[in-house]
């Protein structure tokens, strides 16, 4: 129970106490707009004393605690403290010079987070445009092949172009809600992912394009395989199965009337082989794999782990890649594994997490040079601007993530808040200099 020497309090939020009186462990709640003090949220648990100095030099006379949320309460109140009191809340204008230095950063932050925001609108019309084109391809290649590989080869210049141009690289979730098929965002997943992945592999742009390509047009022969099959939520059984497993061999047979170059079909046929052998249709093992294919298998699983036809089977991005390392590492060449684990981190973009300071959070966006400090679309305790923040965990110190959750774990507001997409769908851009 709160100390009674605190000031007095009507219900489990109106409890008071005076800046002396504050210590580690007690949770706060300020009464001031989030540009009138450094923090990055307005409710948190007291973690250090140099918060308290802080929270001091902000010139407030009382500060509101939650008891409930506490692990310790204000210490006892002094007279000269009481004599101090006001029943204002609003603090005096700071002159503090290290406060100041630190409204100073956050409008800092402010101002790098809406251009950050600024980068992710025009990554989402480059996503929905490559979209529309990967949509087209896929509906145009049995009527005009030509015009449809010259498509897709110029859509892959252009993303190596922007991939290719810079050394600092940010992978984004996209809400992907543009033409609702998710055919077609698997495809387009596929394709970025593996650029992606060649550029971190280091490898010559003629072999990235040669990727790409591939990826584009890994799935063509799912054209063949009807919808009771290809669209079915449950198991498929062993029939079904072998039918599945013939739009490989069905797409290589696309790709060769189209005219693709013979690595692009190599690739293509190999895209389901795993390096244990397990894969289809020729159970090839790792060294009878071309090097780019197993680039290609490795994304294309971890997309159909993220995005099955029944999403409730799907795998959140942060299981996908645990399933990959751990129980399925035989399946997959370890040199692209371990780049891929180094690009997307331990929580990729669309990861839901909690946060050290107990918010809920949903990754956003992971800097492929710094992928343990992504940024974090964050669920914050208070109402309007500061219910959904975000953070980029690279400049919050003290604030890392705690562990990985389902959408289900999610409290009310939080799924409100974050509004979690069932698909995962990413493109990536450079991270400019702010």
């Amino acid at each position: 129970m709160p100390d009674t020497d605190a000031y007095p309090m009507t219900n489990e939020s109106n409890y008071f106490a005076h800046p002396d009186q504050l210590q580690v462990g007690v949770y706060i709640q300020l009464d001031l707009h989030w540009m009138a003090h450094p923090f990055s949220f307005g409710s948190f648990k007291i973690k250090s004393i140099d918060q308290i100095d802080t929270l001091k030099k902000l010139g407030l006379v009382k500060i509101r605690y939650l008891p409930h949320k506490s692990d310790s309460q204000p210490l006892p109140f002094t007279a000269p403290q009481i004599a101090q009191a006001s029943s204002a809340i609003c603090n005096a204008e700071i002159v503090d010079p290290d406060v100041l230095a630190l409204l100073a950063a956050k409008r800092q932050r402010q101002a790098q987070h809406e251009h950050r925001q600024a980068q992710l609108n025009a990554c989402e019309k480059a996503f929905s445009k490559a979209a529309k084109i990967v949509r087209s391809i896929n509906s145009q290649i049995h009527i005009d092949a030509k015009k449809t590989v010259a498509a897709a080869d110029q859509l892959v210049n252009q993303m190596l172009d922007s991939l290719l141009i810079d050394d600092d690289i940010a992978i984004h979730l996209m809400n992907g809600n543009t033409l609702g098929d998710e055919t077609y965002f698997h495809i387009l997943n596929v394709a970025v992912l593996a650029l992606m992945l060649g550029r971190a592999m280091q490898l010559s742009r003629d072999e990235i394009h040669i990727l790409g390509l591939a990826a584009l047009f890994h799935d063509i022969g799912k054209s063949e395989v009807p919808n009771r099959v290809l669209l079915k939520t449950e198991a498929l059984n062993r029939a079904e199965q072998a039918l599945m497993e013939q739009h490989a061999i069905w797409g290589v047979e696309t790709a060769q009337r189209a005219g693709l170059d013979p690595r692009v079909l190599k690739l293509i046929a190999q895209h389901h082989e795993y390096c244990d052998g397990s894969g289809y249709p020729q159970r090839l093992k790792l060294a009878q794999i071309d090097p780019l294919a197993r680039i290609l298998v490795l994304v294309n699983t971890y997309d159909n782990y993220c995005n099955r036809n029944n999403s409730a089977l799907s795998l959140t991005p942060h299981e996908g890649l645990a399933l990959m390392f751990t129980q399925h590492k035989a399946k997959f060449d370890p040199g692209p594994l371990n780049h891929f684990i180094k690009c997307l981190g331990v929580y990729p973009p669309g990861t839901l997490v909690i946060l050290s300071n107990d918010c809920y959070g949903l990754v956003v966006s992971v800097n492929a040079s710094r992928p343990l400090r992504p940024q974090v679309l964050v669920c914050g305790h208070e109402s309007g601007s500061e219910n959904a923040i975000i953070l980029d965990l690279e400049h919050e110190n003290g604030i890392n993530i705690s562990k990985s959750i389902k959408a289900n774990q999610l409290s009310a507001d939080a799924a409100r808040a974050l509004s979690p997409s069932k698909r995962m769908n990413y493109f990536f851009s450079t991270s400019e200099p702010i």
